[in-house]
Formats: C-alpha cells, sequence, structure tokens
C-alpha cells in the first residue's frame, strides 16, 4: 500500500471521528447556531437544549440515540478503513487481530475526545459567550 493512499485513509478515519463528535453534540449545536444567528432568543435556545439533552422528566431519549448513532458512525469508519487496508475476510481480521483492535481502541478514545472537546468546552464557552445558562455544566468548577 502506497504512503498517499494510506493518508487518504486516516483523513477519511478522521471525517468519521470528527462527524461522530459533532453528531453526538446535537443536543447543543442548534442551541448555539439558533442563538447566534438570531433566530431564537436565549431562553428558548435554552429550553431546547435542555428538552434535548434531559428530555422531558429527565427521561430524555434523543441524547442515548445521538450517542448510539455516533458510535455507528465510528464503527464504520473502522469497517471502511480496514477494507480499504485489505482485511476483508475472517482470516485475515485473525491474522491482524492486534493491529484492529489497537486502531480500533485508538479511534474509540479519540472520537470520545473529540466530543467532550467540542460539546464541553467549545459549545458550552460558545453558549455562555452567547448568554445561554450553561455556567453550571462547565466541567471545571
Amino acid at each position: 500500500m502506497s504512503e498517499k493512499s494510506l493518508q487518504n485513509d486516516v483523513k477519511a478515519m478522521w471525517k468519521w471521528i470528527g462527524g461522530s463528535a459533532f453528531l453526538a453534540s446535537m443536543c447543543c449545536f442548534p442551541s448555539v447556531v439558533l442563538v447566534l444567528f438570531g433566530f431564537a432568543s436565549v431562553s428558548s435556545a435554552a429550553a431546547l437544549s435542555n428538552d434535548l439533552y434531559w428530555g422531558t422528566n429527565g427521561m430524555g431519549w434523543f441524547r442515548p440515540l445521538l450517542s448510539l448513532l455516533s458510535l455507528a458512525f465510528v464503527a464504520a469508519g473502522l469497517v471502511f478503513y480496514f477494507r480499504a487496508q485489505g482485511v476483508c475476510s475472517m482470516e485475515e481480521a485473525k491474522r491482524q487481530r492486534t493491529r484492529i483492535v489497537n486502531t480500533s481502541l485508538v479511534v474509540l478514545f479519540l472520537s470520545l475526545t473529540a466530543y467532550l472537546l467540542f460539546n464541553f468546552v467549545i459549545l458550552t464557552e460558545v453558549g455562555i459567550a452567547l448568554d445561554l445558562p450553561w455556567e453550571s455544566s462547565r466541567f471545571w468548577n
């Protein structure tokens, strides 16, 4: 496999990682965008993010659904990545088991880190700057 092909595969994997982090953050991102562009007031955007994040009576289904979809994005990205690397059969997967496990763990760690950074640092700080009531959600408070 050529160096350029490997770089393209790694770039494609970063798109899956970033996409999964963005998708998992969709409970808060719409509120920031709506307030940022003036399509919603701060109070209605805060209510929207509360409903998407916690749901009615704390029994929300949206956030777990986004987490499952994000995990599916990462899994699909890993499948596409390894197929492009020539791992197309179970026999080949057994031979490269260590590489597959290590790559999968790194990708899952990077996806989780990207989600935490995007959702709990970047979106939280932008939301606070837009006067959304998210000060209590800062994890360093």
